[in-house]
């Protein structure tokens, strides 16, 4: 029975991993025209359970990304502290490359998404600008090259037959499509929550070029910031509903006194 209890632990596993590849892909198909939202999240995970099968079967493959590359041993001349010049800061492989490079890039498109918010906010006469499905795709493919990577990865640790991994990563992707649309549609209804999601993205990227540095990150807290900080706005929303139910402002429904039993 150890396989269904590492199938399972894989699969929330790789769900969870998979929430900012969701959030963004919904980011960036919120910039397409309404027709081809549901074709571009569809394609784009479809994108995701290849790549991430691809790579499961070129296991030996990707394990050999994390051999060192080349090092950066003319660190210790620099008087910087030893404590910080550990072989795994200092060696370079394929895997920080990719690291390095794609939190380079979460980081610039969602900078460029709140500057597009931003924009769009600021200037109701301006309409939103209106991305071409070809390169949606294209930025969603990178994105997700660069997720399957550390989810395959993640796997490997987790699970031995091949065959098990393959099966999470099915499950995983197919609840993530099942949801994607709700989550679009969420995300594209509150415009607070949208710069919520881009500024955890920012974070994300944050933490992958710390990845590729060779500082290890407990992704744990930032998906405890990110739950936390989704319940805070939840409460927003709810406090704005009320107040627009019972047609008053929100400063004003805080100022009521609760009524006395």
């Amino acid at each position: 029975m150890d396989w269904i209890i590492a199938l399972v632990a894989l699969t929330c596993m790789e769900i969870i991993l998979g929430i900012d590849n969701v959030v963004f892909i919904a980011i960036l198909c919120g910039r397409l025209p309404e027709s081809q939202r549901k074709k571009a999240r569809l394609i784009g995970l479809g994108l995701a359970l290849v790549l991430r099968i691809l790579l499961l079967f070129s296991i030996k493959w990707v394990m050999g990304l994390t051999d060192p590359l080349f090092s950066l041993g003319f660190l210790t001349t620099w008087g910087l502290p030893e404590a910080y010049l550990t072989n795994e800061v200092l060696e370079i492989s394929w895997r920080d490359l990719i690291l390095l490079g794609g939190g380079l890039f979460l980081i610039a498109n969602s900078v460029k998404e709140l500057h597009h918010k931003m924009e769009d906010n600021s200037d109701e006469n301006v309409e939103p600008e209106v991305a071409s499905l070809g390169s949606v795709l294209v930025q969603i493919a990178l994105l997700d090259l660069i997720f399957s990577l550390d989810s395959v990865i993640t796997a490997v640790g987790m699970a031995e037959d091949i065959w098990v991994m393959v099966v999470a990563v099915v499950i995983a992707i197919i609840v993530m499509m099942v949801f994607s649309g709700a989550i679009s549609r969420f995300i594209d209804k509150h415009a607070t929550l949208k710069v919520l999601a881009l500024s955890f993205l920012i974070l994300i990227g944050v933490m992958l070029l710390a990845e590729g540095l060779g500082t290890h990150i407990n992704k744990g807290y930032i998906y405890f910031a990110m739950a936390f900080s989704l319940i805070i706005e939840m409460v927003n929303l709810r406090v704005r509903s009320v107040a627009k139910r019972l047609g008053i402002s929100k400063s004003e429904l805080k100022k009521q006194k609760p009524p006395v039993a």
